[in-house]
């Protein structure tokens, strides 16, 4: 199986690529929606994050008030640290079992897209790992229109996220996102050639088909042995 990583920034058009992966039949593991359900009611995450962060948190519901935590944590960082070490382990069981429930099903390729790549580690798995990059003032521009928040508050969303500069001096393939949908989505036929190439050899080993032939082999090698074995008896 080969997993690629893909990551970014805040407004950066990670999403718009991984959709387009999507629609090209490439199933995708999105940390955030991981994250989300590790932060559902009554679950593992959501009782630490409770317990630390008190239930000023909680919309009526008692589900997480999430825009309310993330101005909590985006303006301090060791406050954001320590939410990212509460949910980490939760996020990181969620995103290994997604990943075995596509190895069962027998997909060759997959995304793994986690706007925390390689703040989590999560690089060291993946390859290649492909950065959506934009013009830092663009990034400021597309997030206060999409969010319609002020200045202020989207430089501190962004610098609370390692700079997508030095993400791109990391990455296998970068994606420059700055021009048009058009721009994007001819830069995006390239590296989907790239990554739908056939696998390696070590990859297809760790694909469901390469485990499924091992394992043939060795049952058929042991059944000779046995019937080898009788045989001489």
């Amino acid at each position: 199986m080969r997993i690629v990583g893909l990551t970014g920034g805040i407004s950066s058009g990670k999403s718009t690529v991984s959709n387009l992966f999507k629609s090209h039949g490439i199933p995708i593991v999105d940390a955030d929606i991981v994250a989300r359900d590790a932060l559902k009611k009554g679950s593992g995450g959501w009782k630490k994050v409770v317990a630390a962060f008190g239930e000023e948190i909680l919309l009526d519901n008692g589900e997480v008030n999430r825009p309310k935590l993330g101005q909590i944590v985006f303006s301090d960082p060791d406050k954001r640290q320590f939410l990212n070490r509460l949910l980490a382990p939760y996020i990181s069981s969620g995103i290994f079992w997604e990943i075995l429930k596509l190895w069962l099903k027998g997909y060759k390729v997959i995304v793994l897209d986690v706007p925390l790549l390689f703040e989590a580690k999560m690089n060291k798995f993946t390859k290649p790992i492909i950065v959506v990059w934009v013009d830092p003032e663009q990034q400021i521009q597309r997030l206060m229109a999409r969010d319609k928040s002020s200045e202020e508050d989207a430089r501190n969303r962004i610098n609370a996220q390692m700079p997508l500069d030095v993400k791109r001096s990391k990455a296998d393939i970068v994606i420059d996102n700055t021009g048009s949908l058009d721009d994007l989505n001819q830069h995006f036929q390239k590296v989907l050639l790239e990554v739908s190439k056939p696998l390696t050899w070590t990859q297809f080993w760790l694909s469901r088909q390469g485990a499924f032939i091992i394992l043939t082999s060795v049952t058929s090698g042991l059944l000779l042995c046995i019937k080898v074995f009788n045989n001489t008896s």
